[in-house]
């Protein structure tokens, strides 16, 4: 009987190998830049969208707007800002610190799913931010591969990875 046992997990040895999750693309480590929520004017020549910029002859990409109304969680109240680098393909996010720390960790996993697959839609990558700029998640992709690899990391505390969460996409 434990010959028959140790054979069955001997076969299965390299499938769970081959099983490992592969780590999440690494976010961005450039620090929030308050400054430009701060301003009532954006610096000219770069570009740059804020939630308080609207353009007036079209559709401003990326567009969040629609997903800040339906996914700003806690009453609508943690979301204060968002700042998105269309030359880098990155969205910031500014979060509210007390509305943040109500969630627990799937619902902060949620929340950062929830933007970042409407962010991916664009091909851009997403950090939260508190308002004092420590950053407090990520949803990063790999877009040169296909399908993109795309990773989640919700931070603690201390600015650590709390749990690194890989995702791929179909």
């Amino acid at each position: 009987m434990s010959l028959l046992i140790v054979g069955v997990l001997l076969s299965l040895i390299p499938q769970l190998a081959s099983a490992q999750t592969l780590l999440a693309p690494t976010p961005s480590l450039e620090p929030l830049d308050i400054k430009l929520l701060e301003s009532d004017t954006l610096p000219p020549g770069q570009d740059i969208v804020t939630a308080n910029t609207i353009s007036e002859t079209g559709i401003t990409n990326p567009s969040l707007w629609w997903a800040k109304e339906q996914f700003n969680e806690v009453g609508g109240k943690l979301i204060n800002n968002w700042i998105a680098y269309q030359d880098k393909k990155r969205v910031d996010l500014i979060v509210n610190s007390q509305p943040w720390t109500l969630l627990d960790y799937l619902g902060r996993y949620r929340f950062v799913n929830k933007f970042g697959t409407v962010a991916r839609d664009y091909a851009y990558n997403v950090r939260v931010f508190n308002p004092q700029g420590t950053i407090l998640a990520s949803y990063t992709c790999d877009y040169s591969k296909t399908p993109s690899d795309c990773g989640i990391i919700i931070f603690n505390s201390f600015g650590q990875d709390s749990l690194p969460v890989p995702r791929s996409q179909p």
